[in-house]
């Protein structure tokens, strides 16, 4: 890697590289289930293997980039490569159309959920499916630990961002406060030093958390802005923030709707950021649903513009990928505290506990489809429902 110039579009991309970023990206948005992992091996079987827009390399470098700044990593691969094969407009067009159509079928189902959630066959459906959500994130924090946690040090530093997330620490500042606490201690070459010194002296503790008010578009547009250009690691690293937000410092959700948008974010294609289009909906209507969704997005699309021409420098830079691996390490250490806490909401009896744990055995061991899962929990939610009537 790094042994390339990034070209720089000059002259306006012809009709037809525009039309196949479309036609691959709308496609890729309507079949991409399985979170960002599949996504990127689809992204990767369209674009090198049969289309030949780039070579191996060169998409590796891309994903590299994707880590090196904050948000949804599927989302800003589909925004370089549009770029790459179309421009300007390719950059616009290859996010929008890996976005959108999950947006749409999300903004469906937000308005069915509003208009019908109160039904028992609603609360069936969601009864089943939020243990498998749970094993779900149980298994991309799995899954992410082997690729984060590489050293002492790093788990180190993981332990202690569970700990201080917990705590109620912002995490914002556990994120900035690993990544520089990581970054200071290799280049200083101190492996003996303490890393929890290291992390502590990085970071302060925030005040509480406001007090519950209006739903204000203004706030809502801002904090997924905000969001949107924080956020390091999986996208599950998503529901730390919006619980931090959403239900601890506007008071906006409970816990219980936190993990229905998680639901519906995790049974569409397309993003897991979309989320915040459900989100939106449920505090705002249309207007909030698409704000929201744009409010969530818009930094990809500018670090990516910002960020593509220095590819091969930035991924080869000592400071950075230090710093990018205390980022990711602490990202988990938030992921795990949220999933217990919301565990606590969705697993409520026996057959929850059971659903949960058959899940996170199918995920694990088996590899099983998470769209599946949750198809299936639905399934035993309503089967549930149907039993205690009879």
């Amino acid at each position: 890697m790094g042994r390339y110039r990034v070209p720089m579009p000059s002259t306006p991309p012809s009709r037809g590289a525009l039309g196949e970023v479309v036609s691959v990206f709308l496609k890729l948005g309507v079949i991409g289930f399985g979170g960002p992992a599949a996504h990127i091996a689809m992204m990767r079987d369209e674009v090198v293997r049969r289309r030949r827009w780039v070579a191996d390399a060169r998409f590796l470098d891309l994903l590299g980039m994707t880590n090196l700044i904050p948000g949804p990593n599927s989302t800003e691969m589909a925004i370089h490569l549009g770029y790459l094969r179309a421009g300007w407009p390719g950059l616009v067009l290859g996010g929008a159309c890996f976005i959108v159509p999950a947006m749409l079928l999300v903004l469906a189902l937000a308005w069915a959920y509003v208009a019908y959630g109160a039904r028992p066959e609603a609360a069936a459906l969601l009864y089943g499916i939020k243990p498998v959500i749970i094993a779900v994130v149980i298994q991309a924090a799995w899954a992410l630990t082997r690729t984060a946690v590489k050293g002492a040090l790093l788990a180190l530093v993981g332990i202690l961002a569970v700990a201080l997330s917990a705590l109620g620490v912002h995490e914002l500042l556990v994120l900035l406060g690993a990544g520089v606490a990581v970054a200071m201690a290799r280049r200083l070459g101190r492996r003996h030093a303490s890393p929890l010194a290291l992390l502590a002296t990085s970071l302060a503790t925030p005040a509480a958390g406001g007090v519950a008010a209006a739903v204000s578009l203004t706030t809502l547009a801002l904090t997924f802005l905000k969001i949107g250009a924080v956020l390091y690691g999986s996208g599950y690293v998503l529901l730390a923030f919006l619980r931090r937000d959403f239900v601890d410092r506007l008071g906006w959700l409970s816990d219980r709707q936190l993990l229905d948008a998680v639901a519906i974010g995790q049974f569409t294609p397309g993003p897991v950021f979309t989320t915040a289009t459900f989100i939106g909906y449920v505090l705002a209507g249309w207007t909030g649903g698409l704000l929201a969704t744009l409010a969530i997005f818009l930094p990809s699309f500018v670090f990516v513009a910002l960020s593509h021409p220095f590819v091969p420098k930035i991924r080869s830079s000592p400071a950075t990928g230090a710093f990018l691996d205390g980022v990711n390490v602490a990202a988990l250490g938030l992921m795990i505290t949220v999933t217990w806490e919301l565990a606590r909401t969705a697993i409520v009896d026996v057959p929850t506990a059971l659903l949960a744990a058959g899940a996170a055995v199918a995920l694990l061991v088996f590899r099983v489809n998470s769209a599946w899962l949750v198809a299936g929990g639905a399934a035993v939610g309503v089967a549930a429902m149907l039993l205690t009537r009879t």
